[in-house]
């Protein structure tokens, strides 16, 4: 693991993109600009963000500078959770097995499901009349 090194990582979920660059540092996460507790209030969310780090046991090891676009907050927060697990695997591929056993290298492929012609949504028909 080099000390010096930044580590760039991308994570999506639904429609959300998040790149994550991760230096040594102090812990201290930002997120377009703003600190993790503001962007994301609810603690839930802070710690799904969390969760990678915690598993590695890397929380006050790292700074984390997060560019979250796109989605809703629930899905930038997925997002940003795969980018930080895949920018830990670059800065230490031993933490692989912990991270997989968790989930937290799978990318969630759930995706909205898009509108079909000839209908008013993805799945719904409009209303059948026999006569």
């Amino acid at each position: 693991m080099s000390q010096e090194s930044t580590f760039v990582a991308t994570g999506r979920r639904k429609t959300a993109v998040a790149r994550v660059r991760m230096s040594a540092g102090t812990g201290l996460i930002k997120i377009n600009g703003r600190p993790m507790e503001e962007y994301f209030p609810t603690v839930p969310l802070q710690h799904t963000v969390m969760k990678p780090l915690e598993i590695a046991n890397v929380v006050k090891t790292y700074d984390i500078q997060v560019n979250a676009s796109g989605g809703g907050i629930n899905g930038q927060a997925g997002a940003v959770r795969l980018a930080v697990s895949r920018a830990l695997l670059l800065a230490d591929d031993t933490m692989r097995p912990a991270l997989k056993v968790e989930g937290l290298l799978t990318r969630d492929p759930r995706m909205k499901e898009r509108k079909k012609s000839g209908q008013p949504g993805a799945r719904k028909r409009f209303q059948f009349s026999k006569r």
